[in-house]
């Protein structure tokens, strides 16, 4: 396993959802939606990330992402690792939208380097040792606080639950469904309840 091919969303309203990423991120078929009521409440146990080449791109799709109906839980702003901030979602996933530089160097524009996926997980070095022994290769590891796997299209990363509803900007405490799937060559299910399937079951659930 070396792939997470798509993400879907379990969303209460596909349509309104679809609207939304579409005037927000405009990710394509790498992001897919299906309709759920499991019932969730608080963190849901990730954030998915969008990184950026400049400060401007950050902003626009931020301010796009708030005037399609987001909720900004981190206002943009610089830090000692860049720029970025935090919004919500309608239907109550995380994004964070983010860039390594402090200045521009252009125009702004709606276009992303990489999109990641970070899993918060109760003991990053199990849930490591969970994922390698599943065929994923280790890009970069900073011992028990975070991890990030050489999965493409999607990046995959662990970070400590608590650690990531920080950044988030969010309170740790959640319970019910992580209310997201992800992609790949097999199905299973993973230490902390994030479950996999294979890309061609999640294309015609």
């Amino acid at each position: 396993m070396t792939s997470i091919d798509s993400i879907t969303l379990e969303v209460a309203d596909p349509a309104a959802a679809e609207r939304f990423y579409a005037d927000a991120f405009g990710l394509g078929s790498i992001l897919r939606l299906r309709a759920s009521q499991t019932p969730t409440d608080g963190f849901r146990g990730y954030t998915l990330s969008l990184t950026v080449a400049q400060p401007a791109d950050a902003d626009a799709f931020l301010d796009a992402a708030v005037a399609a109906g987001a909720t900004t839980l981190k206002a943009a702003a610089k830090s000692m690792w860049g720029y970025g901030g935090v919004v919500q979602a309608p239907d109550g996933a995380i994004w964070k939208v983010a860039t390594s530089a402090k200045k521009n160097t252009g125009p702004a524009v709606r276009e992303f380097e990489s999109l990641v996926l970070l899993l918060g997980v109760d003991d990053v070095g199990a849930s490591k040792r969970f994922y390698t022994s599943r065929g994923l290769t280790v890009g970069k590891s900073f011992g028990r606080v975070y991890v990030e796997f050489e999965t493409a299209p999607v990046k995959l990363a662990l970070y400590r639950r608590r650690a990531l509803a920080k950044d988030a900007g969010v309170a740790e405490p959640g319970t019910g469904s992580h209310r997201i799937a992800l992609g790949g060559q097999e199905a299973f299910t993973d230490p902390d309840g994030f479950a996999w399937e294979t890309t061609a079951s999640a294309a015609v659930s």
